[in-house]
Formats: structure tokens, sequence, C-alpha cells
């Protein structure tokens, strides 16, 4: 497996041109976000509720700017991510050097030189699916992680067309692994993504659904990270323990998430 592009990244991403394009590119990919996924009264194309949303939200306000945010999701839709980000208030949305940085498949956002370009300006990192947690990709979002930039992840790795159960890959618990500083880890469960934009040809946006959007307490990793020290875990045991306490996790938000979605709609 190689990379179908070249990197998409420059050494800095300070030039002039890079910020003003990825803005533009931010704010644009946000702004349709909000219309297709409306959060709040008067709806657009979908509504969108979403629980707990000031989890994230105070996170990103409050956290000292050396304390990366890892978040992590399930998978249900090609529209995840950007389109959820669409709950966040604008000053998050179009700010370039907050949104999220996410890994996002070589094969299918990263297969020509223009599609390159645009999603690498959107933050998002090309990840080679099936290439092990020791890529480029997961370097350069370590790095990101260690200079305190928030990362998303779908630990599922895919798009998990039919709600079945999928082993999270370990590529997130490298991630938390080797930062320098523990990361904040926010969980969030989602449902109704895939009918907004059905996972079927002809591949269109929808009309008049619903979605639900469910953010769960950071997941503090302290006891796993003192069992593994004191088991004297090497790497790859380490991965898997931080990866399976975040699956752990996370399945009891889904059950939670997918009763709460149950009620709406049977109230809808």
């Amino acid at each position: 497996m190689k990379d179908l592009v070249p990197w998409p990244f420059p050494h800095s991403l300070n030039g002039f041109l890079w910020r003003l394009s990825s803005r533009f590119i931010i704010s644009a990919v946000g702004f349709i976000g909000k219309f297709i996924l409306s959060n709040s009264t008067p709806y657009v194309m979908n509504s969108t509720r979403v629980v707990n949303r000031h989890i994230l939200v105070d996170t990103l306000d409050s956290r000292p700017f050396h304390v990366p945010v890892i978040t992590v999701a399930n998978h249900t839709s090609c529209f995840d991510d950007p389109g959820l980000w669409s709950i966040l208030p604008i000053r998050h949305v179009f700010n370039v050097d907050i949104i999220r940085w996410s890994l996002t498949a070589h094969n299918i956002c990263f297969t020509n030189n223009v599609h390159s370009q645009f999603f690498a300006r959107g933050k998002c990192v090309p990840v080679i699916r099936g290439g092990g947690v020791y890529q480029r990709a997961m370097d350069y979002c370590i790095q990101k992680l260690n200079e305190g930039h928030w990362v998303h992840v779908f630990p599922e790795g895919r798009v998990n067309m039919d709600n079945s159960f999928i082993r999270f890959k370990w590529g997130v618990g490298r991630l938390i692994a080797e930062s320098k500083v523990m990361p904040i880890i926010i969980p969030f469960w989602h449902c109704g993504m895939d009918q907004v934009l059905p996972n079927e040809y002809p591949y269109r946006f929808q009309w008049g659904k619903q979605v639900l959007v469910n953010f769960g307490q950071p997941i503090d990793l302290k006891e796993v990270m003192q069992q593994a020290k004191d088991m004297n875990a090497d790497d790859e045991k380490l991965r898997k323990m931080i990866t399976d306490k975040i699956q752990d996790e996370m399945m009891i938000l889904k059950d939670q998430t997918e009763s709460m979605y149950s009620k709406l709609k049977k109230t809808s």
C-alpha cells in the first residue's frame, strides 16, 4: 500500500495563502453543514438534537493550551465528518485554529491532487486503511496532539453500513499512548446520519430526517495506565488496553443513545 498522491501538507501551515484557503474551505463546509443539519429552530433540511454538547464546547473553550483533545465517535455515513461539527458554535466551526484534525481514508479523499489539496486544507489527514498503526498519518496526528490540538478519530476504521459490531482499531490507542500530555478523550455516539446521507446510490442528501448526537463524559484512563505500568506492558499491550477501555465506554454510550433515539422517533 502506498500514497496515491504526494503528502499534501507543507512544512509550515502558517503561510498566508495556505491559511486563507484553509479558512475559506473550513468556513464554507461549516456553513453547508449547518444548513443540512440544523440544531436550532427554524430547521432547514434536517433537525439535529444534541445531548451534552457543553462537554465538548467547554473543553475547547477552557482547556489549557498545551492539553490536546481526542474525540471518538461511531461512523455511519460519509457525511459524519464534516457534517457533525455543524452542531458546534460558529466560533468553533469557522475557526481554522480550533476545528479538529481528522484521520481520513486516503483512497477516498486523496485520490488526485485537487481532492488532496481540498481535504488537506480542511484539516483532513490521509490515513492508509490497513496500513497499521505506524504510518505517516498517525505520526502527524501525534505531532498535532503534542502541539495541543484537537484530533478526531473514527475507531471503527470505516463506515459501518449495518450498525454491526466492529472491533476498534488500535490506532487510537497509539495516539493516546504516545501523546506527551494525556489528551482529554471525549466520546460521542450519533444516530440518523445514514438517513441524512444514505450509504447507497444515488448518494443524495435527504430532507426532514432526525439526527441525535449524544456526548459522553471524558474517558478516564488513569486506572488503565496504572495497570499497564504495574504489569510492565509493552507498546502493543498498552495500545490494546487503551483501545479496549474506549470501546467499552463507547458501547455503553451506544446503548444509551439508541434508546434515546428510539424514543425521539416515537414522539416525532
